[in-house]
């Protein structure tokens, strides 16, 4: 699976798809994301207010779509310290020379969440 998801790793986005909270429906949205192994990780700028973080902390039974491969996964806001600090430097230097925005403090302030491949 690692191999696969590799072949990804420069896009810039990925399509995460949740189940709403309250109608059940699925919702997807566009997302800036990296990889690390079989973990994708994204960093939430509206923290735990984003719907799409609500819809997964309700259901964490999440698709995300790369490319033309849609994946199963189970998604979790990042709580271990270590963690943490990989999601955040890992998309910080992936996005860092793709944009001119200063990407620190959302780097800095926004909420990891990781998706767990295959689980």
């Amino acid at each position: 699976m690692t191999t696969d998801l590799q072949q990804y790793r420069d896009d810039d986005f990925c399509y995460l798809t949740t189940l709403g909270r309250r109608t059940g429906r699925p919702h997807t949205i566009e997302i800036w994301f990296a990889l690390h192994n079989t973990t994708i990780y994204m960093l939430a700028g509206g923290r735990d207010r984003s719907d799409w973080v609500r819809n997964l902390m309700q259901n964490p039974q999440v698709q995300v779509r790369l490319g033309e491969t849609t994946l199963q996964g189970q998604g979790r806001v990042v709580s271990a310290p270590t963690e943490d600090a990989l999601a955040r430097r890992l998309l910080f230097e992936k996005y860092t020379p793709r944009d001119s925005d200063d990407l620190t403090s959302w780097s800095q302030s926004a909420l990891p969440v990781a998706i767990e491949i295959g689980i």
